[in-house]
């Protein structure tokens, strides 16, 4: 490899065009009904892929797998794409067999289920284009729609202090009740969509983390910044890009 020529750009180009015309054809086999466009840019990737999403519906990426451990690799263009794209942003992992979106059911008949969709969500600031594009996710799959909410224990757990059952058991139901009423009218919205609320006192990215093992889609949220201080991904949906293990939907919002 070190004495053959360097390629040239008119070979660089030819490997480039083959590798999307290849991908379109495998993907035409397997989905037949869909139809597939190949387009090639120029430019650095981050910025071409964020200015070709404008006229899209979502952006589709993948991310490369590392060991169950170590989670998934996003890497600088996953993130910047994540990061600046006001269209939703869905990573999927690369380099394995897509997870089973459908699980063996416990019956008699042997029928299968469908994962649910799993929305991450923080009632202090519920924005309606994050949750409706959970709900349209779950509608057009027909599955069960899976809100969880992590809260965060009072504020004395950091001080070693020994808990108060009632003050954390008030904070509970408080949070509870805040998710219901976000939650209510999405559910007269989309009457046909199973809703499952969860309000847990626990750290929101490792319980979606957790509960992603059981989903097939995780969608979360990004909160726009126009400012000089630059875009911001966020603790929460850094954290579960890195390690969950279904595909996870970035949605950005206001």
């Amino acid at each position: 490899m070190a004495e053959a020529p360097f390629p040239g750009a008119e070979k660089n180009q030819h490997w480039s065009e083959q590798i999307l015309r290849e991908a379109a054809d495998a993907l035409r086999l397997r989905h037949p009904g869909v139809e597939v466009t190949t387009e090639q840019l120029t430019g650095r990737p981050a910025e071409a892929l964020i200015g070709a999403a404008e006229d899209a519906h979502l952006l589709v990426l993948g991310s490369r797998g590392l060991s169950g451990i170590g989670g998934f690799l996003v890497g600088s263009v996953g993130l910047a794409v994540v990061a600046h794209s006001e269209r939703p942003v869905i990573l999927v992992r690369a380099g394995e067999r897509a997870p089973q979106e459908r699980e063996p059911a416990a019956t008699a008949a042997g029928a299968a289920q469908l994962r649910p969709v799993l929305l991450g969500l923080d009632t202090a600031t519920p924005d309606p284009a994050l949750i409706e594009f959970a709900f349209e996710a779950a509608a057009r799959r027909a599955v069960t729609l899976r809100v969880l909410h992590g809260w965060n224990p009072p504020y004395y757990y950091a001080y070693a202090m020994a808990p108060d059952p009632a003050v954390t058991e008030t904070v509970a139901q408080a949070d509870a009740a805040a998710l219901a009423e976000t939650l209510q009218p999405w559910r007269q919205k989309y009457p046909d969509v199973v809703v499952v609320a969860e309000s847990r006192c626990c750290s929101p990215s490792l319980a979606l983390i957790d509960a992603s093992r059981e989903a097939s889609l995780v969608v979360l949220g990004r909160r726009i910044r126009r400012s000089s201080v630059g875009a911001h991904i966020g603790g929460v949906t850094h954290a579960v890009l890195h390690h969950a293990t279904a595909p996870v939907a970035v949605v950005a919002h206001d």
